[in-house]
Protein backbone atom coordinates (compact mmCIF):
# COMPACT_ATOMS: atom_id res chain seq x y z
CA UNK A 1 0.00 0.00 0.00
CA UNK A 2 3.22 2.78 0.82
CA UNK A 3 4.64 2.09 -3.27
CA UNK A 4 1.34 3.22 -4.38
CA UNK A 5 0.74 6.22 -2.41
CA UNK A 6 4.46 7.12 -2.85
CA UNK A 7 3.90 7.80 -6.60
CA UNK A 8 0.68 9.38 -6.01
CA UNK A 9 2.18 12.07 -4.37
CA UNK A 10 4.99 12.55 -6.85
CA UNK A 11 2.59 12.71 -9.44
CA UNK A 12 0.74 15.71 -7.24
CA UNK A 13 4.24 17.11 -6.91
CA UNK A 14 4.92 17.10 -10.77
CA UNK A 15 1.65 19.13 -11.26
CA UNK A 16 1.92 21.37 -9.38
CA UNK A 17 5.20 22.29 -10.81
CA UNK A 18 3.88 22.63 -13.76
CA UNK A 19 1.17 25.61 -12.74
CA UNK A 20 3.98 27.33 -11.00
CA UNK A 21 4.05 31.10 -11.80
CA UNK A 22 6.06 32.42 -15.03
CA UNK A 23 9.52 34.01 -14.07
CA UNK A 24 10.51 37.75 -15.05
CA UNK A 25 10.56 38.12 -18.69
CA UNK A 26 7.14 35.74 -19.60
CA UNK A 27 9.07 32.27 -19.62
CA UNK A 28 7.65 29.80 -17.55
CA UNK A 29 10.06 28.50 -14.34
CA UNK A 30 9.02 25.42 -15.27
CA UNK A 31 11.02 22.52 -17.53
CA UNK A 32 9.34 21.61 -21.08
CA UNK A 33 6.16 24.67 -20.28
CA UNK A 34 4.96 26.71 -23.28
CA UNK A 35 6.29 30.28 -23.38
CA UNK A 36 4.07 33.52 -23.84
CA UNK A 37 4.27 34.42 -27.63
CA UNK A 38 7.12 37.16 -28.68
CA UNK A 39 5.44 39.98 -30.05
CA UNK A 40 8.52 41.71 -30.45
CA UNK A 41 9.64 39.91 -33.72
CA UNK A 42 6.23 40.38 -35.26
CA UNK A 43 6.12 44.40 -34.35
CA UNK A 44 9.72 44.56 -35.88
CA UNK A 45 8.67 43.67 -39.32
CA UNK A 46 8.94 46.32 -41.97
CA UNK A 47 5.55 48.31 -42.83
CA UNK A 48 4.39 47.31 -45.97
CA UNK A 49 5.01 49.67 -49.12
CA UNK A 50 2.91 52.32 -50.01
CA UNK A 51 0.32 51.73 -52.93
CA UNK A 52 1.36 54.43 -55.92
CA UNK A 53 -1.27 56.79 -56.24
CA UNK A 54 -3.77 56.16 -59.31
CA UNK A 55 -2.50 58.05 -62.32
CA UNK A 56 -5.31 60.50 -63.29
CA UNK A 57 -7.03 60.33 -66.64
CA UNK A 58 -5.32 62.53 -69.29
CA UNK A 59 -7.57 65.86 -69.81
CA UNK A 60 -7.77 66.11 -73.43
CA UNK A 61 -9.04 69.91 -72.85
CA UNK A 62 -6.16 70.95 -70.40
CA UNK A 63 -3.78 69.08 -72.57
CA UNK A 64 -5.04 70.91 -76.04
CA UNK A 65 -5.10 74.02 -73.99
CA UNK A 66 -1.64 73.91 -72.33
CA UNK A 67 0.01 72.92 -75.47
CA UNK A 68 -1.55 75.84 -77.95
CA UNK A 69 -0.36 78.22 -74.86
CA UNK A 70 3.07 77.46 -75.04
CA UNK A 71 3.46 77.91 -78.59
CA UNK A 72 2.42 81.43 -78.30
CA UNK A 73 4.01 85.05 -78.43
CA UNK A 74 3.67 87.47 -75.92
CA UNK A 75 2.00 88.79 -79.06
CA UNK A 76 -0.03 86.32 -79.70
CA UNK A 77 -1.60 85.59 -76.38
CA UNK A 78 -2.36 89.37 -75.90
CA UNK A 79 -4.59 89.24 -79.28
CA UNK A 80 -6.82 86.52 -78.22
CA UNK A 81 -7.86 88.75 -75.41
CA UNK A 82 -10.00 90.68 -78.13
CA UNK A 83 -12.98 89.87 -78.92
CA UNK A 84 -12.83 92.83 -81.80
CA UNK A 85 -15.99 94.99 -83.21
CA UNK A 86 -15.48 93.72 -86.83
CA UNK A 87 -13.33 96.60 -89.15
CA UNK A 88 -15.25 97.80 -92.47
CA UNK A 89 -12.04 97.52 -94.28
CA UNK A 90 -9.28 95.18 -94.66
CA UNK A 91 -11.09 92.53 -91.47
CA UNK A 92 -9.09 89.68 -92.73
CA UNK A 93 -5.42 91.17 -92.84
CA UNK A 94 -6.29 92.63 -89.50
CA UNK A 95 -7.59 89.67 -87.51
CA UNK A 96 -3.91 87.89 -88.51
CA UNK A 97 -2.25 90.94 -87.75
CA UNK A 98 -3.00 91.84 -84.58
CA UNK A 99 -3.74 87.54 -83.52
CA UNK A 100 -7.57 88.36 -82.58
CA UNK A 101 -9.05 85.87 -80.42
CA UNK A 102 -12.61 87.10 -82.62
CA UNK A 103 -14.81 89.37 -84.13
CA UNK A 104 -17.93 90.67 -82.99
CA UNK A 105 -20.27 91.34 -85.97
CA UNK A 106 -23.17 94.20 -86.60
CA UNK A 107 -25.90 94.97 -88.28
CA UNK A 108 -23.45 97.11 -91.01
CA UNK A 109 -21.98 93.57 -91.45
CA UNK A 110 -25.32 91.82 -93.11
CA UNK A 111 -27.21 94.74 -94.54
CA UNK A 112 -27.92 94.24 -97.52
CA UNK A 113 -26.13 90.91 -98.32
CA UNK A 114 -26.65 87.99 -99.60
CA UNK A 115 -26.16 84.55 -97.47
CA UNK A 116 -22.75 83.60 -99.84
CA UNK A 117 -21.34 87.16 -99.42
CA UNK A 118 -21.73 86.42 -95.58
CA UNK A 119 -20.24 83.39 -95.35
CA UNK A 120 -17.72 84.00 -97.45
CA UNK A 121 -16.44 86.98 -95.24
CA UNK A 122 -16.70 84.61 -92.29
CA UNK A 123 -14.80 82.09 -94.20
CA UNK A 124 -12.17 85.18 -95.24
CA UNK A 125 -11.59 86.43 -91.56
CA UNK A 126 -11.38 82.41 -90.35
CA UNK A 127 -8.41 81.92 -93.21
CA UNK A 128 -6.27 84.54 -92.28
CA UNK A 129 -6.20 83.23 -88.77
CA UNK A 130 -3.72 81.15 -87.17
CA UNK A 131 -5.73 80.45 -84.35
CA UNK A 132 -9.87 79.83 -85.30
CA UNK A 133 -11.93 82.99 -84.31
CA UNK A 134 -14.64 83.63 -82.13
CA UNK A 135 -17.37 84.95 -84.45
CA UNK A 136 -20.28 86.34 -82.29
CA UNK A 137 -23.18 88.44 -83.06
CA UNK A 138 -26.17 90.04 -81.05
CA UNK A 139 -28.96 88.05 -81.95
CA UNK A 140 -31.23 88.14 -78.98
CA UNK A 141 -34.71 88.57 -80.42
CA UNK A 142 -37.25 91.86 -80.75
CA UNK A 143 -34.87 95.08 -80.90
CA UNK A 144 -31.70 92.96 -80.90
CA UNK A 145 -31.54 91.31 -84.52
CA UNK A 146 -28.39 91.64 -86.43
CA UNK A 147 -28.83 88.71 -88.81
CA UNK A 148 -32.58 88.22 -89.11
CA UNK A 149 -33.38 91.79 -89.80
CA UNK A 150 -32.25 90.76 -93.41
CA UNK A 151 -34.77 88.63 -95.35
CA UNK A 152 -31.94 87.24 -97.40
CA UNK A 153 -30.62 85.76 -94.73
CA UNK A 154 -33.85 84.79 -92.61
CA UNK A 155 -37.19 83.68 -92.87
CA UNK A 156 -38.72 85.95 -89.96
CA UNK A 157 -37.29 87.97 -87.66
CA UNK A 158 -36.83 86.48 -84.59
CA UNK A 159 -39.43 87.48 -81.59
CA UNK A 160 -38.21 88.61 -78.15
CA UNK A 161 -39.05 86.30 -75.45
CA UNK A 162 -41.85 88.51 -74.22
CA UNK A 163 -43.20 87.78 -77.34
CA UNK A 164 -42.65 84.44 -77.32
CA UNK A 165 -43.80 83.71 -73.58
CA UNK A 166 -47.75 84.76 -74.64
CA UNK A 167 -47.09 83.15 -77.59
CA UNK A 168 -46.90 79.87 -75.96
CA UNK A 169 -49.30 77.20 -76.01
CA UNK A 170 -48.18 75.45 -73.04
CA UNK A 171 -46.87 72.61 -75.54
CA UNK A 172 -42.91 71.87 -75.66
CA UNK A 173 -40.26 74.62 -74.55
CA UNK A 174 -41.01 77.62 -76.89
CA UNK A 175 -37.77 79.02 -75.73
CA UNK A 176 -35.47 76.12 -76.24
CA UNK A 177 -37.25 76.46 -79.79
CA UNK A 178 -36.55 79.56 -80.49
CA UNK A 179 -32.84 78.96 -79.54
CA UNK A 180 -32.19 75.92 -81.81
CA UNK A 181 -33.97 77.66 -84.82
CA UNK A 182 -31.74 80.85 -83.70
CA UNK A 183 -28.57 78.56 -83.31
CA UNK A 184 -28.73 76.80 -86.46
CA UNK A 185 -28.79 79.52 -88.41
CA UNK A 186 -26.16 81.53 -87.18
CA UNK A 187 -24.13 78.40 -87.04
CA UNK A 188 -25.06 77.80 -90.91
CA UNK A 189 -23.51 81.24 -91.84
CA UNK A 190 -20.30 80.60 -89.60
CA UNK A 191 -21.66 82.60 -86.51
CA UNK A 192 -20.63 80.25 -83.53
CA UNK A 193 -21.13 82.80 -80.48
CA UNK A 194 -24.10 83.95 -79.93
CA UNK A 195 -24.32 87.15 -76.83
CA UNK A 196 -27.09 85.92 -75.54
CA UNK A 197 -29.52 85.27 -73.73
CA UNK A 198 -30.57 88.79 -71.58
CA UNK A 199 -30.57 87.67 -67.80
CA UNK A 200 -31.64 90.53 -66.05
CA UNK A 201 -34.86 91.03 -64.60
CA UNK A 202 -36.98 94.01 -65.42
CA UNK A 203 -40.86 93.77 -64.99
CA UNK A 204 -41.45 97.69 -65.50
CA UNK A 205 -41.69 98.94 -69.09
CA UNK A 206 -40.29 101.99 -68.45
CA UNK A 207 -36.95 100.16 -67.90
CA UNK A 208 -34.21 100.92 -70.49
CA UNK A 209 -33.55 97.27 -70.83
CA UNK A 210 -37.25 96.16 -70.35
CA UNK A 211 -38.12 95.42 -74.07
CA UNK A 212 -34.91 92.82 -74.06
CA UNK A 213 -36.11 90.78 -71.34
CA UNK A 214 -38.72 88.59 -70.40
CA UNK A 215 -40.40 91.10 -68.40
CA UNK A 216 -41.10 88.91 -65.29
CA UNK A 217 -39.82 88.02 -61.92
CA UNK A 218 -36.25 86.50 -61.30
CA UNK A 219 -37.65 82.74 -61.23
CA UNK A 220 -39.58 83.09 -64.15
CA UNK A 221 -36.29 84.67 -65.84
CA UNK A 222 -34.06 82.00 -64.21
CA UNK A 223 -36.25 79.42 -66.24
CA UNK A 224 -35.95 81.27 -69.84
CA UNK A 225 -32.34 81.65 -69.13
CA UNK A 226 -32.03 78.05 -68.46
CA UNK A 227 -33.92 76.90 -71.34
CA UNK A 228 -31.80 79.02 -73.76
CA UNK A 229 -28.31 78.00 -72.90
CA UNK A 230 -28.96 74.03 -72.80
CA UNK A 231 -30.54 74.52 -76.40
CA UNK A 232 -27.45 76.64 -77.52
CA UNK A 233 -25.62 73.77 -76.01
CA UNK A 234 -26.77 71.17 -77.06
CA UNK A 235 -26.42 72.96 -80.62
CA UNK A 236 -23.08 73.83 -80.52
CA UNK A 237 -23.04 77.27 -80.40
CA UNK A 238 -21.49 79.73 -77.28
CA UNK A 239 -23.95 81.34 -75.03
CA UNK A 240 -22.92 84.51 -73.46
CA UNK A 241 -24.88 86.11 -70.76
CA UNK A 242 -25.58 89.36 -69.64
CA UNK A 243 -25.66 92.08 -68.31
CA UNK A 244 -24.06 91.32 -64.81
CA UNK A 245 -24.81 91.85 -61.98
CA UNK A 246 -28.16 92.48 -63.22
CA UNK A 247 -29.01 96.26 -65.52
CA UNK A 248 -32.17 96.91 -63.10
CA UNK A 249 -34.14 99.95 -63.62
CA UNK A 250 -30.35 101.86 -64.83
CA UNK A 251 -30.52 104.34 -67.73
CA UNK A 252 -28.52 103.52 -71.14
CA UNK A 253 -24.67 103.55 -70.62
CA UNK A 254 -24.45 103.50 -74.39
CA UNK A 255 -25.16 107.30 -73.97
CA UNK A 256 -23.74 108.12 -70.03
CA UNK A 257 -22.80 106.97 -67.23
CA UNK A 258 -25.29 104.83 -64.59
CA UNK A 259 -25.44 104.41 -60.75
CA UNK A 260 -26.85 101.32 -59.54
CA UNK A 261 -27.50 102.46 -55.60
CA UNK A 262 -29.76 99.33 -55.16
CA UNK A 263 -28.94 97.25 -51.46
CA UNK A 264 -26.42 94.02 -52.13
CA UNK A 265 -29.31 91.80 -50.74
CA UNK A 266 -31.52 92.73 -53.55
CA UNK A 267 -29.12 91.52 -56.24
CA UNK A 268 -28.81 87.67 -53.93
CA UNK A 269 -32.42 87.80 -53.81
CA UNK A 270 -33.13 88.35 -57.61
CA UNK A 271 -31.14 89.72 -60.28
CA UNK A 272 -28.43 87.24 -59.21
CA UNK A 273 -31.23 84.48 -59.56
CA UNK A 274 -31.09 84.22 -63.96
CA UNK A 275 -27.01 84.52 -63.74
CA UNK A 276 -26.64 81.51 -61.73
CA UNK A 277 -29.11 79.42 -63.07
CA UNK A 278 -27.44 80.35 -66.38
CA UNK A 279 -23.89 79.03 -65.30
CA UNK A 280 -25.64 75.88 -63.80
CA UNK A 281 -26.63 75.03 -67.08
CA UNK A 282 -23.20 75.29 -69.04
CA UNK A 283 -23.35 78.86 -70.07
CA UNK A 284 -19.64 79.93 -71.63
CA UNK A 285 -19.55 83.39 -70.93
CA UNK A 286 -20.95 86.25 -68.64
CA UNK A 287 -20.57 89.65 -70.17
CA UNK A 288 -19.87 92.67 -67.76
CA UNK A 289 -22.31 95.84 -67.61
CA UNK A 290 -20.78 99.68 -67.04
CA UNK A 291 -23.27 100.17 -64.45
CA UNK A 292 -21.50 101.75 -61.20
CA UNK A 293 -23.24 99.59 -58.60
CA UNK A 294 -22.12 101.43 -55.25
CA UNK A 295 -23.02 98.44 -53.02
CA UNK A 296 -20.35 96.19 -54.38
CA UNK A 297 -18.20 99.18 -55.92
CA UNK A 298 -19.06 103.03 -55.69
CA UNK A 299 -16.25 104.20 -57.95
CA UNK A 300 -16.02 102.26 -60.85
CA UNK A 301 -18.13 101.00 -63.40
CA UNK A 302 -18.96 96.95 -63.02
CA UNK A 303 -16.98 96.08 -66.01
CA UNK A 304 -13.68 97.72 -64.83
CA UNK A 305 -14.17 96.53 -61.16
CA UNK A 306 -12.08 94.10 -59.44
CA UNK A 307 -14.79 93.32 -56.77
CA UNK A 308 -17.44 92.80 -59.43
CA UNK A 309 -15.25 90.50 -60.78
CA UNK A 310 -14.81 88.93 -57.66
CA UNK A 311 -18.52 88.31 -56.74
CA UNK A 312 -18.85 86.33 -60.66
CA UNK A 313 -16.10 84.18 -59.59
CA UNK A 314 -16.34 83.64 -56.04
CA UNK A 315 -20.15 84.45 -54.73
CA UNK A 316 -20.96 83.10 -58.16
CA UNK A 317 -18.73 80.29 -58.83
CA UNK A 318 -18.32 80.98 -62.40
CA UNK A 319 -15.05 79.43 -63.75
CA UNK A 320 -15.77 80.47 -67.69
CA UNK A 321 -14.82 83.58 -70.08
CA UNK A 322 -15.57 87.17 -68.48
CA UNK A 323 -16.46 89.57 -71.13
CA UNK A 324 -16.41 93.88 -70.68
CA UNK A 325 -19.72 94.68 -72.54
CA UNK A 326 -18.35 97.38 -75.52
CA UNK A 327 -15.89 99.71 -74.43
CA UNK A 328 -16.12 102.03 -76.83
CA UNK A 329 -19.41 103.32 -74.86
CA UNK A 330 -19.63 106.48 -73.43
CA UNK A 331 -20.12 105.37 -69.90
CA UNK A 332 -16.17 104.18 -70.08
CA UNK A 333 -14.51 107.18 -71.49
CA UNK A 334 -13.73 108.88 -68.34
CA UNK A 335 -12.50 106.19 -66.45
CA UNK A 336 -9.66 105.32 -69.12
CA UNK A 337 -6.45 106.56 -68.44
CA UNK A 338 -4.98 108.07 -71.73
CA UNK A 339 -7.31 105.39 -73.32
CA UNK A 340 -6.02 102.06 -71.64
CA UNK A 341 -9.11 100.95 -70.70
CA UNK A 342 -8.21 97.06 -71.87
CA UNK A 343 -5.55 97.60 -69.70
CA UNK A 344 -8.08 98.34 -66.84
CA UNK A 345 -10.13 95.91 -68.15
CA UNK A 346 -8.00 93.15 -67.38
CA UNK A 347 -6.14 94.13 -64.02
CA UNK A 348 -9.95 93.63 -63.25
CA UNK A 349 -10.46 90.25 -64.37
CA UNK A 350 -12.00 90.16 -67.67
CA UNK A 351 -10.43 87.82 -70.10
CA UNK A 352 -11.83 89.03 -73.37
CA UNK A 353 -11.97 92.58 -73.92
CA UNK A 354 -14.95 93.95 -76.01
CA UNK A 355 -14.01 97.29 -78.50
CA UNK A 356 -13.35 98.99 -81.44
CA UNK A 357 -10.32 100.45 -81.10
CA UNK A 358 -7.83 97.12 -80.35
CA UNK A 359 -5.36 98.56 -82.96
CA UNK A 360 -4.94 101.00 -80.42
CA UNK A 361 -5.55 98.87 -77.13
CA UNK A 362 -3.57 95.96 -77.80
CA UNK A 363 -0.08 97.90 -78.14
CA UNK A 364 -1.02 99.99 -74.58
CA UNK A 365 -1.87 96.34 -73.05
CA UNK A 366 2.05 95.15 -74.20
CA UNK A 367 3.04 98.54 -73.03
CA UNK A 368 1.71 97.24 -69.59
CA UNK A 369 3.13 93.94 -69.55
CA UNK A 370 6.23 95.88 -70.34
CA UNK A 371 6.55 98.09 -67.72
CA UNK A 372 5.10 95.65 -65.34
CA UNK A 373 1.21 96.97 -64.71
CA UNK A 374 0.08 94.27 -66.18
CA UNK A 375 1.61 90.59 -65.46
CA UNK A 376 2.28 87.86 -67.82
CA UNK A 377 -0.29 85.40 -64.92
CA UNK A 378 -2.99 87.78 -65.49
CA UNK A 379 -2.28 87.37 -69.39
CA UNK A 380 -1.83 83.53 -69.40
CA UNK A 381 -4.60 82.63 -67.26
CA UNK A 382 -7.14 84.84 -69.71
CA UNK A 383 -5.69 83.30 -72.45
CA UNK A 384 -5.80 79.89 -71.12
CA UNK A 385 -9.87 80.41 -70.58
CA UNK A 386 -10.57 81.74 -74.68
CA UNK A 387 -8.59 78.68 -75.59
CA UNK A 388 -10.58 76.49 -73.65
CA UNK A 389 -13.68 78.63 -74.95
CA UNK A 390 -12.76 77.53 -78.32
CA UNK A 391 -11.70 73.71 -77.64
CA UNK A 392 -15.21 73.44 -76.37
CA UNK A 393 -17.01 74.92 -79.48
CA UNK A 394 -14.91 72.47 -81.67
CA UNK A 395 -12.56 75.44 -83.11
CA UNK A 396 -9.42 73.98 -81.69
CA UNK A 397 -7.75 70.70 -81.83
Amino acid sequence: MRRPLALLLAALSLALAGCAPAAPGGASSAPGSLSSPDLSAAQSQPDPEPQPEPVPEPDPRQETVDRALSGMTLEEKVGQLFFARCPEMHAAALASEYHLGGYILFGRDFKDRTREEVTDCIAAYQRAADIPLLIGVDEEGGTVVRVSSNPELAPHRFQPPQKLALASSGQGDVFAEDAWEKSSLLLSLGINVNFAPVADVSTDPGDFIYDRTLGQDAQATAGYVTSVVEAMGDCGIGSVLKHFPGYGNNVDTHTGIAVDQRPYEGFVASDFLPFQAGIAAGADAVLVSHNIVTCMDGDLPASLSPEVHRVLREELGFDGVVLTDDLAMDAIDQYAREGSAAVLALQAGNDMVVTTDFTQQIPQVLQALEEGVLSLEVIDRAAARVLGWKYDLGLLA
